[in-house]
């Protein structure tokens, strides 16, 4: 792989679709408001200029099927990389390496959008992948989000023996109420990684990552049943603005 040159320009759209899903079977191309779930990150990956192609890695045939209908490539991903435990870097290089073998080139970066986060927009990519370009020291960038002040790290509480006691009582003492804490954010809906830093051996946010800011209704994490209505809830209502939806 070391041999293999790397082309800074070319930016690849990576979507991770497993097929066994626990919480709700093929989560991934689960309608909302109408659409398989999965439509939505196509459609915002075709919709980014910054993107040369959008690529679904999937070990279920009907995701393949869904994700071919809606445009996006499809590469079979082994079973291997379809466990619970898998870690998504892996995944991330299987496909990375079989390009480069196909191609003989690797890609600069490589936008990791998840199946799960419907509300992706095509101006959050192109954000991230400007981000990124203009740090060159960066391993990636990546969307946050402002936390909500009840789920602040100072607010949280821990159970033992049965007992509520707050994780960070010290922190909480001097940082008493919402003016006084620190602001802080949880990941937005994705990540753009340099595939040298990938191919180093680092995490897809590696050591170094930009952010890109997005307001929180975009951050959103489809995972149960509840999530999956009130997504489409949130189309319906037109709390999300869908670009390329």
């Amino acid at each position: 792989m070391n041999s293999i040159p790397i082309d800074e320009n070319i930016v690849v759209g990576l979507i991770p679709a497993r097929g066994g899903s626990k919480s709700i079977p093929l989560k991934n191309i689960v309608p909302i408001a109408g659409r398989p779930m999965i439509a939505y990150v196509i459609a915002a990956g075709l919709g980014a200029g910054s993107l040369s192609r959008v690529v679904c890695s999937t070990d279920h045939a009907a995701i393949a099927s869904v994700c071919l209908e809606q445009g996006a490539e499809v590469l079979e991903r082994p079973p291997y990389l379809g466990e619970d435990d898998t870690p998504v870097t892996p995944g991330i290089l299987h496909v990375l390496e079989n390009m480069a073998a196909q191609d003989g080139i690797m890609p600069g970066m490589v936008a990791l959008l998840q199946p799960t986060s419907p509300f992706i927009l095509p101006g959050h990519i192109d954000a991230c992948v400007e981000a990124l370009r203009a740090n060159p020291e960066a391993d990636s960038a990546q969307t946050i989000t402002p936390v909500i002040h009840n789920a602040h790290a100072f607010n949280q509480r821990v159970l033992e023996d049965g007992l509520v006691r707050f994780r960070f009582l010290e922190e909480r003492r001097s940082a008493y109420n919402k003016q006084r804490k620190p602001k802080h954010y949880t990941f937005g809906n994705l990540v753009v990684s340099r595939c040298r830093a990938l191919l180093a051996g680092r995490d897809c946010f590696g050591d170094v990552s930009v952010a890109v800011e997005i307001p929180r209704a975009y951050a959103m994490d489809v995972d149960t049943a509840e999530d999956v209505d009130y997504a489409s809830f949130l189309i319906h209502h037109g709390k999300v603005c869908l670009g390329g939806a």
